[in-house]
């Protein structure tokens, strides 16, 4: 029952028969029980028992490993944590109750005070306000390049750097880096670099082979894909999981059983569903670039992008997300959105579902105009989480709503 057993993160060594993407994806499960049960069942309980005394010392010391309590590992965190591993090629991960929680628990275990973090410019609002509200409570700074300026980022490294961070294709601008020029500067300055890799997930995109030594997911969005739980991991080099690992353990934000059960079963169509997304959001996005009420369209795929041939080169596909900008400004976008009839307003994305978003009056607008505009976030910038449907209604929607 070696699945079932695990009290710390499980090292994952690349083995000689290794399978294909989606194969892995499927077929990476826990032993079966007695039952031999097709799927694996769910472990929905906060505590394990043990043989008797010797049991329990060697497993509170780690001699044996095994599960615990369920805020250090259950047997279905430990299978969604071995697939994500897999897909991207890591050592070892851990899971989170979330997106964010994976990020703060990441920087949280491995940062001390007066260390630095240089990072991208163009990040989620909420690892912004981690990196400027909260880190510098414990004196941990962070200087910020502009995503379409790689060549400035060694200008901002210290002897303080500890972390080079990024995400690409980034959020809501689509913006793309160089993660192979991201890994060669980590090296040369022996820095930890970890890319939030959620808008690709591990189908289109592996960080860990241009350098990167962590790589952290929002499980929420695409790896769940149907807008049900919450959930986030991250994976990556053992030592530094190892670390994350002990933080978590102590400071609580594991995921849940049951999350884990249906993420892990998510997994086994991720790459189904994204190749359908992809399609869609491409088709989605040469309507638009077409459309005399549209300025500009963002997209890795489309060969206008600032950055097509870096995407091609690290993209397998080009993702689901497309941002454009309506011609108006502000109002424009607002007007948009209440035009919209099927498509939903939502702040989630990579859902079944197409969500229509408009940063600039709702998950952007506490910035102000001047600091939005640096990393791209326009008055008239609208951000289409392309879904499932089919691609005829998703345009006949979105051209209603620009008409």
């Amino acid at each position: 029952m070696s699945g079932c057993v695990k009290s710390k993160p499980k090292e994952h060594k690349m083995s000689e028969d290794k399978k294909n993407f989606e194969t892995e994806a499927i077929r990476t499960q826990l032993e079966r029980t007695d039952f031999l049960e097709h799927t694996s069942p769910l472990y929905l309980t906060s505590s394990f028992v043990f043989e008797d005394a010797e049991d329990m010392r060697a497993s509170f010391t780690e001699e044996k490993e095994r599960n615990i309590y369920s805020r250090f590992t259950n047997p279905n965190t430990t299978e969604f944590v071995d697939k994500v591993c897999k897909m991207e090629g890591a050592e070892s991960g851990y899971a989170f109750a979330t997106g964010m929680s994976a990020i703060f628990s990441t920087f949280a275990a491995l940062l001390e005070s007066g260390d630095h973090i240089v990072s991208a410019r163009s990040i989620f609002g909420s690892t912004h306000t981690l990196f400027t509200k909260y880190l510098p409570k414990w004196n941990i700074t962070t200087s910020y390049f502009n995503i379409n300026k790689p060549e400035t980022i060694e200008s901002f490294i210290t002897p303080k750097t500890k972390i080079l961070y990024a995400e690409s294709p980034t959020n809501p601008a689509i913006d793309i880096i160089d993660l192979e020029l991201l890994g060669d500067i980590a090296k040369k300055y022996n820095l930890i670099l970890i890319v939030d890799n959620c808008f690709a997930t591990p189908y289109i995109q592996q960080p860990l082979k241009y350098g990167a030594h962590l790589v952290i997911h929002s499980a929420t969005k695409l790896m769940d894909g149907q807008g049900r739980v919450l959930g986030g991991v991250t994976v990556g080099n053992a030592d530094l999981i190892r670390e994350i690992y002990l933080f978590a353990r102590n400071t609580g934000p594991a995921l849940s059983p049951f999350n884990a059960w249906t993420l892990s079963k998510s997994l086994e169509t991720l790459h189904v569903r994204v190749d359908r997304h992809c399609e869609n959001a491409l088709k989605v996005a040469e309507f638009l670039e077409a459309h005399s009420l549209v300025n500009w369209v963002k997209y890795p795929f489309l060969k206008s992008h600032p950055q097509y041939e870096v995407a091609k080169k690290q993209m397998k596909l080009g993702g689901n997300i497309v941002a454009f900008e309506v011609k108006g400004g502000l109002e424009a976008g607002r007007d948009f959105l209440n035009a919209i009839k099927m498509c939903s307003l939502s702040a989630n994305l990579g859902d079944t579902r197409t969500i229509v978003t408009h940063p600039a009056s709702t998950t952007h607008s506490s910035l102000a105009e001047e600091d939005r505009l640096v990393v791209n976030i326009t008055d008239g910038l609208v951000r289409v989480s392309v879904g499932l449907e089919h691609v005829d209604d998703i345009i006949s929607d979105l051209e209603q709503a620009l008409n």
